[in-house]
């Protein structure tokens, strides 16, 4: 018997508009769902939000940017500056002064050993720390970190408002993004000013001390006292005015020190001055810094002098960056180094934030390698300065150092 075929009745029209929809709504779900993939990043990109701004892995350490080499790029180096910036100064302009190296300078790149280094992107930086203060605080060499900053992001941004914010010696503010950029000028952090010897006598007086500067370990100097809550990135830095004899000449006018408006009895040396006004200041730092501020204490910058100290004809006038045994001769406080000042006070810090909730701007040991890079005698004075550093130059690089452990403590 054959076998009865078998009949396909045709769906109703309802059926058939049910079963359209459903297969719409399932195309706009797998739709979307890879429009997501595609948008959401992989792991380990450095851009997770709308503005493209880099962050880092969160499961990667931070890295030891102190650690790492000098590499010379053969290529043309891609400048996010030059020398027509206006606010660098004039002694520090080693191009516009015809210094022999000014250029090659920026052929030079520093490549940690276990991570990779990306240079500050002006443009990023500016639209990431939208609304946000940034202070730099401290002697001329935060300044010149802070001059190469703000020359930067001036190449990016041109609608700026110039002005002294929170008793700064100067500041600007990028408009178009509410990020203000300021300096507070301060030598020792603390405030300091001219002694001599009262009529009526005193403690100092019985000493026979007649004169010298007052320097009191527990006031802020006013230019910088407001800077904490009024910033939300602070950058510190305080050291060469502490081991200068031309100022503070330790028979003519010594360093006087005071805690609580009395003398410090009997009275110390600067080696103990700084560790009672950095235990002061950081303190202080501290309780007035803004909720959820970030604090950095950036480490002594080195000065490369050789043939004598500043005042003994000393010199800088390498064309590239010293080899490891060279920086030993030039820093070695055991051999007592005419340039060893740099790693004293480099202890004197690291001792004083050991329990700070400061971040350490670790700069130092990329630095001495750097005796190529002061405007030597480019410098416009008395003796050739192996203290500062040429803009553009390797200040640009201790930003970038910056910019890395922003990223990193955001992480």
């Amino acid at each position: 018997m054959a076998a009865k075929p078998t009949t396909r009745r045709p769906l109703s029209t309802s059926s058939s508009f049910s079963c359209f929809v459903l297969f719409l709504c399932l195309v706009s779900l797998l739709l979307l769902a890879l429009l997501f993939s595609a948008a959401r990043p992989s792991v380990g990109s450095r851009y997770d939000d709308p503005l493209g701004e880099p962050t880092r892995d969160k499961n990667r350490q931070p890295c030891n940017y102190s650690d790492g080499a000098w590499v010379l790029d053969q290529d043309p180096v891609a400048l996010r500056y030059d020398h027509t910036c206006k606010e660098i100064f004039k002694g520090w302009n080693c191009i516009a002064s015809g210094k022999h190296n000014g250029r090659d300078l920026l052929r030079w790149r520093w490549q940690p050993s276990r991570c990779g280094f990306p240079r500050l992107d002006p443009l990023r930086f500016l639209r990431r720390f939208r609304n946000t203060n940034i202070g730099f605080v401290g002697d001329s060499l935060n300044r010149n970190m802070y001059v190469s900053l703000v020359c930067m992001l001036r190449s990016v941004s041109k609608g700026v408002r110039k002005w002294r914010p929170a008793g700064a010696d100067r500041g600007f503010t990028f408009l178009d993004y509410n990020l203000t950029v300021a300096y507070h000028r301060t030598n020792l952090l603390v405030r300091y000013g001219r002694w001599s010897a009262s009529d009526n006598g005193g403690a100092l007086e019985l000493l026979g001390i007649k004169q010298g500067y007052r320097v009191d370990v527990d006031v802020p100097e006013h230019t910088w006292a407001e800077a904490p809550s009024f910033h939300h990135i602070l950058i510190f830095n305080t050291g060469h005015w502490w081991w200068a004899p031309s100022k503070f000449d330790p028979e003519q006018s010594p360093m006087l020190f005071f805690e609580k408006g009395l003398p410090v009895l009997p009275p110390v040396t600067p080696e103990i001055g700084i560790d009672l006004a950095l235990k002061h200041m950081i303190s202080y730092a501290e309780r007035r810094a803004a909720k959820g501020a970030r604090t950095f204490f950036r480490t002594q910058s080195p000065r490369h002098f050789e043939g004598g100290d500043w005042n003994q004809g000393g010199s800088c006038r390498r064309r590239e960056p010293l080899l490891s045994h060279e920086v030993e001769e030039l820093f070695s406080v055991e051999k007592n180094a005419t340039n060893a000042e740099v790693r004293v006070i480099n202890q004197h810090l690291y001792k004083a934030l050991q329990r700070s909730s400061f971040q350490v701007l670790d700069i130092t040991r990329m630095s001495e390698f750097r005796a190529d890079a002061h405007p030597s005698t480019t410098g416009r004075k008395k003796h050739e300065d192996c203290m500062h550093w040429c803009l553009p130059g390797l200040t640009d690089t201790w930003n970038d150092v910056l910019m890395a452990a922003l990223e990193d403590s955001t992480s």
